[in-house]
């Protein structure tokens, strides 16, 4: 979206602990329309939190108000602050504040913290004007902790991302596992970021890309059968997918799903488990939970 045409935007502010910021950002970044709004926490460089919600058009601020005291509690509804500010780039602007994340060996960094990466660190730069996902994401930070871990015992061959947003873990499995790589989303724009933020990470020639609904795409069935997959949407695509999921998956290989809030992860486990699929490990994150699945 080009937020030059625009006079103004409007900024919601809530100065608060980690944990409040983050569980704030997850509640905003899934209920909001990401072509309207951007959503990001943040630790400032006073030590404390701060979540921004960067709005296109002016929100109902009594409904903005109701969602901050469900999501968190009423004194934060009441500190929110929400006001006018002079149009910018404010995806990018919200999103280049963001510190580094670190998941097991990987950390997710945007260009202005390169020099954060360490010898021994997996970086994965993601360009803040592209981003569909940036790893400070329960979800996609349980999924980079699964592959951390399954990457230390076995070498995945053939891996599957569904639901690739920015493209961060078929960049992280791209330099981990240097395998080939099928990513897919249903968001075209999605899949011009993903592609953009392959090039950067120099991982491009490892991840095959495609506009893919579920997993119906040539290019998600050529690569088929996979030894990983990773599916980070929500319960509901989760469930319907559970029997392609399967198909798609070598006897021994891994699924790891994400998405998912603690409350509906047994459900999503009951539709893979009915496929023969057996539960390896739980990673519950910043409010969601993380599933490690093998096909028996």
């Amino acid at each position: 979206m080009n937020t030059a045409q625009n006079a103004s935007t409007t900024v919601a502010r809530l100065l608060c602990d980690e944990k409040t910021a983050r569980r704030l950002a997850t509640f905003f970044s899934e209920l909001l329309d990401p072509e309207d709004t951007a959503c990001a926490a943040f630790e400032g460089d006073d030590g404390r939190w701060q979540i921004a919600i960067h709005f296109r058009d002016p929100p109902d601020e009594k409904a903005l108000r109701d969602m901050v005291e469900d999501a968190a509690n009423a004194d934060a509804a009441k500190a929110l602050t929400i006001e006018p500010v002079e149009a910018a780039d404010w995806v990018a602007q919200s999103l280049s504040g963001l510190v580094p994340v670190h998941a097991g060996r990987f950390i997710v960094h945007g260009a202005h913290d390169r020099d954060k990466v360490k010898p021994n660190d997996i970086g994965i730069e993601i360009e803040a004007a592209l981003a569909f996902g940036t790893g400070h994401h329960g979800t996609t930070r349980g999924c980079l902790l699964a592959l951390d871990r399954l990457a230390k015992r076995r070498h995945p061959r053939r891996v599957l991302d569904i639901g690739t947003g920015s493209g961060v873990l078929a960049i992280a499995a791209a330099k981990i596992l240097r395998t080939p790589i099928v990513a897919s989303d249903i968001d075209r724009v999605a899949v011009i970021a993903a592609r953009a933020n392959t090039v950067l990470n120099h991982s491009a020639p490892f991840i095959t890309l495609a506009h893919a609904v579920g997993t119906r795409s040539h290019a998600i069935k050529t690569g088929a059968p996979y030894d990983l997959i990773f599916a980070n949407i929500l319960l509901g695509p989760l469930t319907r997918l559970a029997v392609a999921v399967k198909q798609l998956t070598m006897p021994g290989g891994r699924v790891v799903l994400s998405g998912l809030l603690p409350s509906h992860a047994n459900a999503a486990l009951a539709a893979y488990r009915a496929q023969g699929l057996i539960l390896e490990k739980r990673i519950p994150l910043d409010g969601w939970m993380t599933l490690i699945l093998r096909r028996g």
